[in-house]
């Protein structure tokens, strides 16, 4: 999403988690960044290739102010991915990050999942410090292209949160090597 000022990003609603103590809200997270997959434990695809990289993302970013959550989005197959079957299924494959399973809505798609607009599964959102959303994707993305986004979003410091460098040669963030000040 390249929009001078991307939309806020919609709450979740999640009717439980796991791998959490106590249930997890953007709002709680801003001035975090966030990376929030989705994911059906009976997707071929979130199996074999989006929670591999996911369990890469955070390997890569471990001890940043990246939060990284799943969240299992079941539009099909319901009496298959029931939240006990969830639960085996984050122990088997050793997830380690907060899983929110997304609430039942009125049809076959879930409340998160129509909020955001999901297409499917696997799709994930990178939100920004701010609670605005900063790009939004359908399937899997290339592992650099991934981290590259989460890079920059994690550079990106909200106003008044700027640690500036304080010495005699330095000005407005910068510092100049050798005392020419600019």
């Amino acid at each position: 999403m390249s929009q001078e000022h991307p939309p806020q990003a919609p709450e979740l609603a999640v009717s439980e988690w796991f791998n959490t103590p106590a249930p997890i809200t953007l709002e709680a997270l801003r001035g975090k960044v966030v990376y929030l997959h989705t994911f059906q434990l009976l997707c071929p695809g979130c199996v074999s290739e989006s929670l591999p990289q996911v369990r890469k993302i955070e390997r890569l970013f471990k001890g940043s102010d990246l939060q990284v959550i799943g969240l299992h989005t079941v539009f099909e197959h319901h009496a298959a991915m029931t939240p006990v079957t969830l639960k085996a299924f984050i122990h088997e494959y050793r997830i380690t990050s907060p899983i929110g399973v997304d609430q039942a809505g009125d049809g076959d798609v879930p409340v998160t999942m129509a909020r955001y607009g999901f297409r499917g599964t696997p799709s994930s959102v990178l939100i920004g410090r701010d609670g605005r959303i900063l790009h939004h994707a359908f399937g899997v993305e290339e592992d650099m292209v991934v981290g590259a986004r989460i890079a920059m979003a994690l550079a990106e410091r909200l106003p008044g949160h700027v640690e500036e460098v304080a010495g005699e040669d330095c000005e407005g963030g910068r510092c100049a090597i050798g005392g020419t000040g600019a």
